[in-house]
């Protein structure tokens, strides 16, 4: 059980058991519990919505978008206001573009990112709490599972990191699989609306992925969790457009 509590451990704030040392091959194990963590961030999502269903569903959202923050610790938040950063503020350059990310202070281009987001997120929860709350266990999953795609097929950019164990020691073949069931849930769930969704993530990751190897020639922590965020939004946004057509 140690990589899934590694897992909860590392992608919310949820309580976990503490472990003084843990080996590399358990950290990259951690990754196949990834998708699992997102089913559980969805669920508490879900939860909060059915509860506080009485009230508008602007307060509503508003709730669910506060327990996402309060979950995930706003991490992943981090990780896209330190790309926004320093893609911006990188002009181009690796190296630099890569100091800027390791930067603790958020720049302007980072808070703007942030604000756009929530405010994305904001507007689409409103409609989806209310007509489609099922949406809010599809967005979590989808993200962390891109999130493993993307550290299954770039390269670290980096000697050392957070991510460093998780790429060197990841089980590749169980993660394949494990992603391929996903994929293959999401469809039966779904039926043919999973082909928008899937077909959504899948363009983005693509996008994403080719401008980080063609700046970086890889990845990092911060782009992993930048990828999660992009990809709940997109998520969200496409299913609350679904339901507005």
């Amino acid at each position: 059980m140690q990589p899934f509590w590694l897992a909860l451990q590392f992608l919310t704030r949820l309580p976990t058991p503490q472990y003084p040392e843990v080996a590399p091959i358990t950290v990259g194990r951690s990754l196949l519990f990834y998708p699992w963590v997102g089913l559980i961030i969805g669920a508490l999502l879900l939860a909060t919505a059915q509860l506080v269903t009485v009230i508008s569903p602007l307060i509503t959202a508003a709730l669910v978008m506060s327990m996402w923050l309060f979950l995930s610790g706003a991490l992943h938040i981090d990780g896209l206001a330190d790309m926004a950063d320093a893609w911006v503020g990188g002009q181009g350059d690796r190296e630099r573009t890569l100091m800027i990310m390791k930067d603790p202070y958020c720049g302007p281009m980072g808070v703007t990112a942030v604000v756009a987001l929530l405010l994305l997120k904001f507007t689409a929860l409103i409609t989806l709490v209310e007509q489609a709350p099922l949406m809010l266990l599809l967005a979590p999953i989808l993200g962390r599972s891109f999130a493993v795609l993307l550290m299954l097929t770039t390269p670290y950019c980096r000697e050392v990191g957070l991510a460093s164990d998780m790429v060197h020691h990841m089980p590749r073949h169980l993660l394949w699989g494990l992603l391929s069931v996903v994929g293959v849930v999401v469809l039966w769930w779904l039926q043919w609306a999973a082909v928008g969704f899937l077909g959504a993530g899948l363009v983005l990751f693509w996008v994403y992925r080719r401008a980080l190897l063609n700046r970086l020639q890889g990845f990092t922590g911060d782009a992993a969790g930048a990828l999660i965020e992009l990809t709940e939004v997109v998520i969200l946004l496409l299913g609350a457009g679904t339901i507005s057509s």
